[in-house]
């Protein structure tokens, strides 16, 4: 693992118009990034190298970088280049969502597509933009399918993941608890049902509380089958995560459902979240439907 070079953490938002680029721009901006959307890509290493001299208290960047900017597809991946190799800590995330979703937000908006000069030919300006940014998608940190996010979520999903930034390169881990009659949630890494777990729903006095009551819990982990599952589940994740970081894995999102999300799912994210966190890894816990039945 590389050693921290206290230069600033560096984030890239970049990826197809319509894709919610300026949300993720605000969301950045509201957990205390210093942000700049569509500068000139020509910039960057300048820039960086005036926050660094200039401004040595900041430490996160955000920066919103697309097509606008005209030079961005012929010089970005020299100048990405560059700022890694003076040893910025340095991420890219591309957003995207399908064709007719996009289609249907410049439709619902009446933006004009950046590379469409009409209406008319929308649809094909923005195929012709994914193919354009293929390359750049390939080089990215995270990609991020935005197609089923309302604004707020994605807002959500942008400060549970950037409020806090390791000064080192250890990876960063969301443990989510879901309910499976609400959907997966799409950001999920890795996922596991654990409804084949004793259920606390069905005990009178234990059903209108919820995974994270002392009653509900100490009633789950009574159980062998509870107490043996987490210690497997434990020892996979502490023998594979060494090797997501080794890959370059910044982010993993681990999520554990149940059935409505409010017993046996929360009080297994907790668990596994607090065995995590006993050997030195930094996680933050999300309970999405906890408060939804």
């Amino acid at each position: 693992m590389k050693m921290d070079t206290g230069k600033p953490h560096v984030v890239v938002v970049t990826g197809l118009s319509g894709s919610g680029k300026s949300t993720a721009i605000k969301a950045f901006e509201d957990i205390d990034y210093f942000c700049i959307d569509n500068l000139p890509v020509p910039l960057l290493g300048n820039f960086l190298q005036l926050c660094e001299l200039d401004m040595p208290d900041m430490k996160r960047i955000a920066l919103g970088i697309d097509i606008r900017e005209r030079k961005f597809l012929r010089n970005y991946n020299h100048i990405f280049s560059v700022c890694e190799e003076a040893g910025y800590r340095f991420e890219i995330i591309f957003l995207e969502a399908e064709n007719e979703i996009l289609q249907r937000r410049y439709s619902q908006t009446r933006r004009v597509h950046p590379a469409a000069p009409s209406e008319l030919q929308l649809i094909q300006a923005i195929e012709s933009e994914r193919e354009q940014l293929r390359a750049l998608r390939s080089r990215a940190t995270r990609i991020i399918d935005t197609g089923t996010l309302s604004v707020h979520q994605l807002k959500r999903l942008i400060t549970r993941s950037y409020s806090h930034i390791a000064e080192s390169e250890q990876i960063s881990i969301q443990v989510l608890s879901f309910g499976y009659k609400y959907g997966i949630p799409f950001e999920s890494d890795l996922v596991m049902d654990v409804r084949f777990l004793p259920n606390p729903y069905f005990i009178e006095n234990l059903k209108d509380l919820d995974g994270s009551s002392e009653p509900v819990r100490s009633w789950v982990l009574q159980w062998p089958t509870v107490r043996e599952f987490i210690a497997d589940y434990c020892a996979l994740l502490l023998k594979v995560l060494p090797s997501y970081i080794e890959e370059g894995k910044r982010y993993l999102t681990i999520a554990f459902g149940c059935t409505g999300g409010k017993h046996r799912s929360v009080v297994i994210a907790d668990a596994i979240a607090d065995r995590l966190q006993q050997n030195s890894y930094h996680v933050k816990v999300f309970h999405r439907d906890i408060h939804l039945e």
